[in-house]
């Protein structure tokens, strides 16, 4: 299990920058009038510098990516409900995501920035939940459905 988990933060490493640098594209499209705003700059102002800012935004992402990742054994754990492995995985992500978006000063460094920024982390990540339960019980009905017909197939 901690071979599968280290394997799987390494290869989230590279995913987690490089989707962080698709949000920094985005967030430049709609509120950067034009040029590129590679991070916010809070963290420009923190750091020092630009170069400095975006090093450590990189490195954050790759840990946020590499954190989601590897967070992900958990829903193969099956003795476990999907209750439990949810709980755990929230847990995981969020031990991960709020520090990292609190030091690329994603969120206001205040109480009520806090709790907004959290506020829509659970609300996206129950939607990205209900999505991927749909979309898995889809899967598993048509499982079952092929189950059944080739069932059938095999009594002719």
């Amino acid at each position: 299990m901690k071979r599968k988990i280290m394997a799987r933060f390494i290869w989230g490493f590279p995913v987690g920058i490089a989707i962080g640098y698709m949000i920094t594209v985005f967030s430049s499209l709609v509120w950067a009038d034009g040029y590129y705003s590679p991070c916010m700059p809070e963290l420009v102002a923190f750091m020092g510098n630009e170069i400095r800012a975006v090093m450590l935004q990189a490195l954050l992402c790759g840990v946020l990516g590499g954190g989601c990742a590897a967070g992900s054994v958990i829903w193969e754990i099956e003795d476990w409900s999907v209750v439990r492995q949810t709980g755990v995985y929230f847990l995981v992500i969020c031990v991960v995501m709020m520090p990292a978006a609190y030091f690329m000063y994603w969120m206001e460094h205040s109480v009520a920035g806090f709790f907004s920024y959290f506020g829509i982390f659970v609300l996206l990540f129950a939607l990205i939940w209900i999505l991927q339960f749909m979309l898995g019980k889809r899967d598993v009905k048509k499982l079952n459905e092929n189950l059944y017909r080739s069932g059938k197939d095999e009594k002719r």
